[in-house]
């Protein structure tokens, strides 16, 4: 592969230029890798008010790009025979042992059915735990003012209590669903969290510093930012839906990545730089090899690289409109299924809510990772990611 064309790569700059030009984001970081060729934009500005200039190592919250980076430390585990795929995960969260599931959607949270079967660390994985985000309006569903009021409302911030008190919360809480009957979003990977953090005997960030960012050098990814670091830390920003306006969500200096979190969030609590992500990504693309050995075996990544969902699954999962029409699911991100724009079938990865989003194409050999700090408007990719991805494909020299 002979990597890029020069003069389609200034295509990719002057697009996402435009975006910081037109206010819809304050700055960015771009990345696109083809064998040993690296494209990288920066644009814009870390911080509106300082003006300080978005650069190369500039850090921002992934938000949900820490799912995959979760899975493969649960792969990690079994591989080293301390955790299997379809094992009850009642032996290390006995927390979880017995439970009982809703008997609709709508039911009131103590109008429950025992559930089916035990979850599974592959229930996790892959989103069928019977448990996770409601897509409907707030308040639509008694489950839902159940969850805010145990700390699991939906929203960007990890929680404010230990992992113990969390699966303990967690734990009063009904299922939505029987377990392996459906796919609902993201909380399958904080319980993930707890489970390696017990399967491992050691903290959940330890054993993702100790496993996978020390031997791939992912030097400046963390769930949160050493006094050292915090000047490359962006401000996170959302926009307010009333004033049309781009407001601060989360700032550098006293921010909530400022210091180091109660809950080391597996769904979403990782901060990080493009060059870090583009080390795990390779490895990856690589199938569990990095420079200096391997992190995970080849027949590990082709599983978590998978669609895992049946197309019954998916019927009963609902998402945003038409997700599943050109996605599945394999463990802890997305596998395109069908060509409906640049991605090829067989690209993976996943978004961050915050403003980011990552993907591996194994056909073409390449890896495209954007940062941005405002945060996403709902589920569906923005405008910024599409583009992105369209820019790296138009780009390709061969």
């Amino acid at each position: 592969m002979t990597g890029f064309s020069a003069p389609r790569l200034g295509r990719m700059a002057d697009t996402l230029q435009a975006y910081v030009d037109r206010g819809e984001v304050p700055g960015l970081v771009a990345l696109i890798a083809r064998g040993d060729t690296v494209h990288v934009v920066a644009a814009g500005v870390q911080d509106r008010d300082s003006g300080v200039a978005m650069a190369r190592d500039s850090l921002f919250r992934i938000a949900s790009m820490t799912k995959p980076i979760a899975a493969a430390a649960a792969m990690i585990l079994v591989e080293d025979g301390k955790l299997r795929l379809d094992e009850p995960v009642d032996r290390l969260l006995p927390e979880l042992a017995n439970r009982r599931v809703l008997r609709t959607l709508g039911s009131e949270i103590d109008d429950t059915v025992p559930a089916d079967r035990p979850i599974t660390l592959r229930d996790l994985l892959t989103f069928r735990c019977g448990f996770g985000a409601v897509m409907a309006r707030p308040g639509a569903y008694p489950i839902q003012k159940a969850m805010s009021d145990a700390g699991f409302a939906p929203g960007p911030s990890p929680a404010d209590f230990p992992p113990d008190e969390w699966i303990a919360r967690f734990a009063r809480l009904p299922l939505i669903q029987q377990p392996g009957t459906s796919w609902l979003y993201h909380t399958g990977s904080d319980i993930l969290g707890v489970l390696i953090a017990r399967a491992a005997q050691t903290p959940f960030d330890a054993f993702l510093a100790e496993r996978i960012f020390a031997p791939l050098g992912m030097v400046d990814t963390g769930f949160s930012v050493p006094a050292d670091k915090i000047g490359r830390l962006t401000t996170s920003y959302m926009l307010d839906r009333r004033s049309g306006n781009i407001v601060v969500y989360d700032q550098a200096e006293g921010g909530r990545w400022s210091r180091p979190p109660v809950f080391a969030s597996g769904g979403g609590g990782l901060v990080s730089t493009v060059d870090d992500y583009l080390a795990f990504s390779r490895m990856m693309l690589n199938l569990g090899r990095y420079e200096g050995g391997r992190i995970l075996s080849r027949p590990t990544v082709e599983l978590m690289t998978t669609d895992q969902l049946t197309p019954a699954q998916k019927a009963v999962s609902p998402f945003y409109p038409g997700f599943w029409d050109a996605n599945g699911w394999g463990f802890g991100m997305s596998v395109t299924t069908a060509r409906q724009g640049y991605l090829t079938v067989g690209s993976y990865g996943w978004d961050g809510g915050m403003g980011s989003t990552a993907r591996n194409d194994p056909t073409e050999g390449l890896t495209c990772i954007l940062l941005t700090q405002r945060m996403m408007r709902g589920p569906a990719p923005e405008a910024i990611y599409t583009d992105m991805w369209q820019l790296a494909y138009q780009a390709l020299d061969d």
